[in-house]
């Protein structure tokens, strides 16, 4: 479904990403893992159309998207759930999800939509009329997923959804990742917590210093006595 190639990307003089290639099949959950500036947020957001390579290219279901503008990259099915949540903190939860599906035509699907998002998060529900500022930090963290999800994405990018939550807000989160891949959304998982990211994905690549140093599936990765030390605390 994905493919990156060779991408290098920089901020201003700094090589962030350095060569990186990777794949995501088509219902897959894949985690990229490795410590803070390693470029895995780099990495999502130069697939999203926020960043441009400088080199190497990206193929989204066969079509190169390294050139494309962020809205038409939403509008072709990839979609990004940003570090920090960074819902509209003036907008109401309904607004949001409806901003979410702005590259939609069909209000009926539109609609529908809404009504799964909020039979999904039942807490967004009860809060469709509040300010997304006044929200928990779990509760926007749900909000960006669900604003995510009402433009239909067939791939998921999700960024750090785990950051400054509680233990059992974090295990919510898990759960959902793993009910939005069990109705055939494949995900992209950047995440700081390796060991709930290696729990629920496939496969996954470890990155230091914006290279790709090691891939496996997620068992091999989870047993590797490199990940083991550096990233599951053992």
């Amino acid at each position: 479904m994905l493919t990156v190639e060779n991408i290098d990307v920089y901020y201003g003089a700094i090589h962030a990403v350095k060569g990186v290639s990777f794949r995501v099949n088509k219902g897959e959950i894949v985690t990229l893992i490795g410590a803070n500036g390693a470029g895995k947020s780099t990495i999502l957001k130069t697939i999203s159309g926020l960043l441009r390579p400088r080199n190497g290219r990206i193929q989204f279901e066969g079509k190169t998207i390294s050139s494309m503008k962020p809205h038409e990259i939403v509008a072709i099915g990839v979609s990004h759930v940003p570090e920090g949540r960074r819902v509209f903190p003036n907008l109401t939860v309904l607004e949001n999800l409806q901003v979410g599906a702005y590259t939609r035509k069909s209000r009926a699907e539109i609609e529908e939509d809404l009504n799964d998002v909020f039979t999904r998060f039942p807490r967004l529900k009860e809060r469709r009329a509040q300010m997304a500022g006044t929200l928990s930090g779990g509760e926007q963290q749900m909000l960006a997923i669900a604003r995510a999800l009402m433009s239909r994405p067939s791939l998921l990018l999700m960024d750090e959804p785990s950051m400054g939550l509680s233990p059992l807000m974090v295990e919510e989160v898990f759960e959902t990742i793993k009910a939005i891949n069990a109705h055939g959304t494949t995900v992209l998982l950047v995440e700081q917590n390796a060991q709930m990211a290696l729990e629920v994905a496939n496969r996954g690549y470890v990155l230091e210093t914006g290279e790709i140093v090691l891939s496996g599936s997620a068992g091999e990765l989870a047993e590797n006595p490199e990940v083991r030390k550096a990233y599951l605390g053992e």
